[in-house]
């Protein structure tokens, strides 16, 4: 029997700035791809050179405000630039899998914001596009390269939870009316935006369900409003999620196990805190940690600047396989919740 650690194991995550500098450039303008550039920028030696999306004015107004030299209007413009080694794709979810394909046949390296696409088909067709081409090709699932989950991996890696029962998960937000998560031409809802972290994070535990059970309900707004899902394996072991853009809920998760839990703070997915708990409840460890939010995106860029000067064309953390694995849950959510996404994805 594995025995209560006496303390906890320290990340193994390699300084950012340590990660071998390749010149980036980044499709799309919007929210995540200027706290990308921001994280990247602060702790990192990777460049971004330029800028691409469907409008060259906007274009050029990002670029201007992230310090990078290039702007194209066009995103075959961009994966044709020569200097790109690698291309971060930050577009409206319907776009993503285009865009992908789009990079991956011009020979450059990708990063694709999550989710990898809209479904485990599409998923598929980017990762076997990368294999043939030999790029190497990431979902952005920006939470498994936290420092806080190599100190999870290794507990788990270590069997100090004993056998895994339950996993519990939870991502709730609010969004004001005009928010593009409530757009149904744009995938809108919280499956892709909230769902794929607690879907991710179970399937990271448990491995792909043999079971899917959900319930949904709709939003005014003509999207999924909230959605809850049981996910189970061969043996029964259950990992009980819920996702909604109806309000705030307390966004923590719970890994439960026969020798110890361990429950991550809000928003678990994201730099934090996580308490590790004896199953007896004699025994207790803690981490903490600054809540820098997504200033901690630059662990993702770093990764992919490793694994590619290493000759990888995935990541041992987050192999293609997983993200298409975690499509394939969602793609089960939505066929037993009537969600259908643009193009009858």
């Amino acid at each position: 029997m594995t025995a209560f650690p006496a303390t906890l194991p320290a990340p193994r995550t390699p300084p950012s700035d340590a990660a071998p500098a390749l010149r980036w450039g980044v499709l799309g303008t919007g929210w995540i791809a200027g706290r990308f550039i921001r994280s990247v920028q602060r702790h990192t030696r990777q460049r971004v050179i330029a800028i691409g999306s469907r409008d060259a004015e906007r274009s050029r107004a990002f670029a201007a405000a992230s310090g990078a030299p290039r702007a194209y209007g066009a995103y075959e413009e961009l994966v044709a630039d020569g200097d790109v080694d690698v291309v971060y794709i930050a577009t409206p979810h319907p776009a993503h899998h285009r865009c992908a394909l789009l990079a991956i046949e011009a020979g450059k390296h990708v990063l694709v914001e999550k989710p990898l696409a809209l479904s485990a088909a599409q998923a598929a067709e980017i990762a076997a596009a990368a294999a043939r081409r030999g790029v190497f090709c990431l979902e952005a699932l920006w939470t498994l390269f936290l420092p806080k989950f190599d100190v999870i991996r290794q507990l788990l890696e270590a069997g100090v939870l004993g056998e895994v029962h339950t996993v519990q998960a939870d991502c709730g937000e609010f969004f004001a009316p005009d928010h593009r998560i409530l757009r149904a031409d744009l995938a809108g809802g919280p499956l892709l935006d909230l769902g794929t972290y607690p879907i991710a994070f179970a399937t990271w535990v448990l491995g792909p369900p043999v079971h899917v059970q959900a319930a949904g309900q709709p939003h005014p707004a003509g999207v999924n409003g909230q959605l809850a899902a049981i996910l189970a394996d061969a043996d029964g072991n259950q990992a009980v999620l819920h996702t909604t853009v109806f309000g705030i809920t307390p966004t923590t998760a719970t890994i439960a196990g026969t020798r110890a839990t361990l429950t991550l703070d809000g928003p678990f997915y994201q730099p934090g805190g996580f308490a590790l708990r004896s199953a007896d409840g004699e025994h207790e460890l803690t981490w903490t940690e600054e809540r820098v939010e997504h200033d901690a995106l630059h662990f993702e860029a770093a990764a992919v600047a490793t694994c590619i000067a290493e000759g990888r064309l995935e990541s041992p953390l987050r192999p293609l396989a997983d993200s298409v694995a975690t499509m394939a849950v969602m793609d089960e959510i939505r066929r037993r919740t009537g969600i259908v996404f643009p193009g009858g994805e």
